[in-house]
């Protein structure tokens, strides 16, 4: 083992390190570096900073008009519901108008029909006043006729002075018709 050992220990020595690496190549590779940083630095490094530039007004851009168009949006909203409210309260009014049209209708039909019937009701008195006239016109006759009739059998007699039998059949139904008040004034 002590043999391995030395024979390693004698090719370290004689070969180069992997790890170790030659100055003119790290001052050659550090010029290079600084040359391209250096070149990169000058054209491109302003190309990204506007490139960037852009993108951040674009983005800003957006979050500005997406804030606008959201308080538009607001304000439309805000006024779409100031009009539906003012459409419902329009549409109460006329519902409102609509139930003091309908009740006054409704009266002016009630009292419509009231003066109509008290017309009808009225006719129909004054109907009924002219048939009861005429019956008593007719039968003031007939009972005339018949009492006459009466009277003339009974005297045996023919009574054919009118103006006297008219008296007397007057004066007939004036008694019938004194007797009959003083009954219902007695019910």
């Amino acid at each position: 083992m002590i043999g391995l050992l030395a024979a390693a220990e004698a090719t370290t020595e004689s070969a180069p390190s992997v790890l170790s690496v030659p100055l003119s190549e790290v001052i050659i590779g550090g010029v290079a570096f600084f040359i391209v940083f250096g070149l990169l630095g000058r054209w491109l490094l302003p190309q990204i900073t506007k490139m960037l530039q852009e993108r951040e007004d674009t983005i800003q851009g957006g979050l500005e008009r997406a804030e606008k168009a959201q308080q538009e949006s607001a304000a439309l909203k805000s006024q779409y519901q100031d009009q539906l409210e003012q459409a419902r309260q329009d549409a109460a009014e006329i519902r409102q108008k609509a139930q003091a049209e309908k009740a006054q209708i409704i009266a002016d039909a009630r009292v419509e029909a009231q003066d109509a019937a008290a017309v009808v009701a009225a006719s129909a008195q004054s109907q009924i006043d002219a048939e009861k006239a005429k019956a008593l016109s007719e039968l003031r006759i007939t009972v005339g006729t018949l009492a006459t009739d009466l009277a003339g059998k009974i005297i045996g007699e023919s009574l054919t002075d009118d103006a006297r039998a008219s008296a007397v059949v007057d004066r007939f139904i004036a008694d019938l018709e004194q007797t009959a008040a003083q009954t219902s004034g007695q019910l």
